[in-house]
């Protein structure tokens, strides 16, 4: 199974991947997150650090990211595609979770050729917001996001609520995926 988690930042995409993981567990599956942005991530460290400034793992400059994002499609716009199917390609699990796909036109088209259904993560602005507050990113962006109504999803889950609401959804749709 194959499942593409999209949605606007702050929604919950890394906590629904964490969920669809948490039931495959529960169900002796394997599950794995492969992230398109992996690239991304590598060199938002490298740039870091040749800046010779120090950031708490996982916080993301997302202005920096998206300018990666751009320089990288401009030199070759499969290069985030093609990375990811050569790393998609290296797992056997039973359940791949990617949880950042942003992009309409090449990736969202590649990763549905190759089985992915997609889920549709959304949350009230004002939950997003308190949640992007206590992340901790150097700087936020929306920009990535800007064609995100183009892709279009399998279902769509509200987040807006409890934890235990979104589980239970989450749920849901993983099972009736099997």
């Amino acid at each position: 199974m194959r499942i593409a988690i999209i949605g606007l930042a702050g929604c919950g995409k890394s906590t629904s991947a964490g969920l669809i993981e948490e039931l495959a567990k529960e169900l002796g599956l394997t599950c794995v997150t492969v992230k398109i942005a992996k690239p991304l991530y590598d060199l938002q460290d490298r740039v870091y650090q040749a800046a010779r400034v120090k950031v708490p793992a996982g916080t993301q400059d997302q202005i920096l990211l998206e300018s990666l994002a751009d320089s990288m499609r401009r030199i070759r716009p499969e290069s985030l595609a093609d990375d990811f199917l050569t790393r998609l390609a290296s797992t056997d699990a039973d359940i791949v979770v990617n949880d950042d796909l942003r992009d309409p036109f090449i990736d969202a088209v590649a990763l549905r050729a190759h089985g992915f259904r997609v889920l549709r993560v959304t949350a009230a602005p004002e939950v997003r917001e308190r949640r992007l507050a206590g992340r901790g990113d150097t700087s936020r962006a929306d920009r990535s996001t800007s064609d995100l109504d183009l892709i279009e999803p399998d279902v769509v889950l509200d987040n807006s609520g409890h934890l235990t609401e979104h589980r239970a959804a989450v749920r849901r749709v993983v099972r009736s995926w099997m």
